[in-house]
């Protein structure tokens, strides 16, 4: 299966100027080769039958004639072949001489697609040879003996996607073709380019593609000219550039003097995906005017299992390389900027955070911490409440006073153990068998100590648990599950403990660091079960539920892109490829599936809180699902894996 990705390539080829066998050579060979590696199309730069920089030379006869040949020679020996190429040529028509893109296919030409717009500007002369697609009346052209359709209206579907195509300086006008191309369906835009080299001008045409493929929400493939080409009084680089949705998935090496073919995998259905779920892009389909597209349908073929050239990351809610500092920073910003609104609109005098020792606990506290800066507040104001229990550790403890104690918060000790067992007692529960309600009760019992303590203080209680948590339900009912207003929301937990990393890192004194670098080597636990005889954590939440970095890549690609369970198991096994054996990660993806929707209850009643990044489940943001949603469907496509 190719669970919706379509395998695409842009080339740049070897080119002489005006060498039409050479350049027709270069390009057969590259086609066989990139139908040995499976991909499904493949786009040539822009005249890349010719070369581009021909000049007055495409004014002659011969030249246009050996392109021609050229062509069929090329529908020829590849007629074999299930791959789609799109090349670059002139084409005459009516007195006029066309700059086009020809997507063939086992040996027809299923389509010509003009440029629109032609640049005549600096060292741009185009409409001294070819004329506009506008300009055009004609809608089919004959060429190697075929009668084509001809314009800028074409959409060829295969059975995996539609494509559309634009040349070059279409791509930067203002209303580019790939636009209408979108609405009208393309998912993905060949872009056959001759874009030359100038200072800085590369980051503006990788800034310009990723815009546009991102404004499209479509995938996007740019081949554009090389070594060849660099003639007179212009370099060209051999730009290839592959994006999906304003994401980088593979570009050329520049200034390179041999040929070179990118690959990627482009996931059509992502983009299907979000285009139902963006509104506005329907919305501007609507506004379309004038005659529909020509759908033009390639040969069908035999599928084929596809193989990934692309890699996903293991962790897509955490940002890689020099973006992460920032990307904390801003998360940071929008929690504390939340929480500063909430304390001033209600105008509390305290916020109350239950302190455990563990990461969320922690993220929320220091939040607050910041919070108070930022309004010139004495973070005594902060009341930090640690509540043993049962469970609690020497190592969370002490972290947990330490932590308050360097803050300069201020610091309340309730121990819960009493009141538990009165509670026990109370409703004949035998405080030996360490079931749900054992733990719960604890739970429940530490969020009323918050609420009462709020109450006394003139505060809100901040709420600490995590996005990750809340999906899979890991939360006691009207227990940790609730607060006035909860800071981490929507904050996975593979981001949390990088969250507290960075503050620790970034500003905070030398006690405070040290804590906070411990907190995060500390196993993730609920501590609601007693230690083990030698004093440590006995109840490890991952033990228990699943990893988190698994469960969060779960989460991203099920809410995130809605894809369903054994897309999501593939795209697992690629990802942690190594780290889980494929019966573990079957495992915990029916865990998830299983928790994330019989625990929705727990979802649909949570307290406000800040939306930080591209998820939230909160029942007033991203996430409306009912309580009652039946997962035998999911469930039974995890057991058929």
């Amino acid at each position: 299966m190719n669970y919706g990705f379509v395998k695409v390539a842009a080339c740049v080829p070897s080119v002489k100027v005006a060498n039409c066998p050479y350049n027709i050579a270069e390009i057969e060979k590259e086609i066989i080769l990139a139908d040995g590696k499976g991909v499904e199309i493949i786009a040539f730069p822009e005249l890349s039958v010719t070369a581009y920089t021909c000049g007055d030379l495409f004014a002659q006869q011969l030249l246009l004639d050996e392109a021609e040949r050229g062509l069929i020679k090329v529908l020829s020996d590849t007629r074999q072949l299930d791959i789609i190429a799109i090349l670059g040529m002139p084409i005459a028509i009516d007195g006029a001489l066309l700059n086009a893109a020809v997507v063939i296919q086992r040996g027809k030409v299923l389509g010509v697609v003009p440029k629109t717009f032609l640049p005549n500007y600096k060292e741009f002369y185009e409409k001294r040879w070819f004329t506009s697609s506008r300009d055009i009346r004609v809608e089919n052209v004959r060429l190697c003996g075929q009668t084509v359709p001809l314009g800028t209206d074409l959409l060829f579907e295969t059975s995996d996607t539609t494509f559309g195509i634009e040349l070059c300086e279409d791509a930067w006008a203002v209303i580019p073709p790939s636009s209408r191309l979108a609405l009208e369906g393309a998912e993905i835009i060949f872009n056959l380019s001759a874009s030359d080299e100038s200072i800085g001008k590369h980051n503006y045409l990788c800034q310009l593609i990723a815009q546009q493929s991102a404004r499209c929400i479509g995938g996007y493939v740019l081949s554009s000219c090389g070594f060849g080409e660099s003639t007179t009084d212009v370099v060209f680089a051999g730009n290839g550039l592959i994006y999906e949705n304003g994401q980088l998935l593979n570009r050329s090496d520049r200034f390179s003097f041999k040929p070179q073919t990118i690959i990627s995998e482009i996931d059509v259905e992502k983009l299907r995906t979000e285009r139902r779920v963006n509104t506005t892009f329907a919305a501007c389909r609507a506004t379309l005017s004038g005659n529909p597209f020509r759908r033009i349908a390639t040969e069908q073929v035999n599928p084929r299992d596809i193989v990934m050239t692309r890699s996903f990351d293991p962790h897509p809610f955490v940002p890689q390389g020099p973006t992460l500092d920032e990307r904390c920073e801003e998360i940071f910003s929008i929690q504390t900027t939340g929480l500063t609104q909430r304390l001033v609109h209600t105008q509390s005098k305290s916020a109350v955070v239950g302190i455990s020792g563990g990461l969320d606990s922690t993220l929320a506290l220091l939040v607050c911490a910041r919070t108070f800066d930022r309004l010139g507040w004495d973070r005594k104001g902060i009341v930090g409440v640690t509540m043993p229990g049962f469970g609690t550790t020497d190592r969370t403890y002490r972290n947990a006073l330490s932590l308050m104690e360097s803050l300069g918060v201020t610091i309340r000790e309730v121990s819960i153990r009493k009141a538990c067992l009165q509670h026990f007692a109370d409703i004949g529960h035998d405080e030996k068998i360490h079931d749900v309600v054992y733990e719960n009760s604890q739970a429940r019992e530490r969020t009323q100590l918050l609420m009462d303590i709020a109450n006394q203080t003139w505060g809100l209680v901040i709420g600490t648990g995590d996005l990750s948590e809340l999906a899979l339900g890991w939360a006691t009912y009207n227990g940790d599950h609730m607060s006035m207003y909860g800071v981490n929301g929507s904050v996975p937990k593979t981001l949390v403990r990088h969250l507290v990393k960075w503050v620790a890192c970034n500003g905070v004194d030398e006690a405070s660091r040290a804590t906070l670098l411990d907190i995060v080597d500390t196993p993730i636990s609920p501590e609601l079960i007693p230690a083990n005889p030698d004093g440590q954590i006995s109840q490890v939440t991952e033990d228990l539920v699943g990893p988190y970095e698994l469960h969060d890549f779960f989460l991203y690609y099920v809410m995130r892109w809605g894809f369903r369970p054994a897309k999501v198991y593939w795209l697992a096994m690629q990802a942690f490829k190594g780290s889980y054996d494929d019966e573990t990660v079957k495992k915990w993806l029916k865990t998830f599936c299983r928790r994330f929707f019989n625990q929705q209850f727990k979802r649909s009643c949570l307290p406000d809180g800040p939306k930080v990044g591209s998820l939230s489940i909160s029942p007033r943001g991203d996430w409306r699902m009912p309580s009652d949603a039946c997962s035998d469907s999911w469930l039974a496509e995890v057991e058929a894996l």
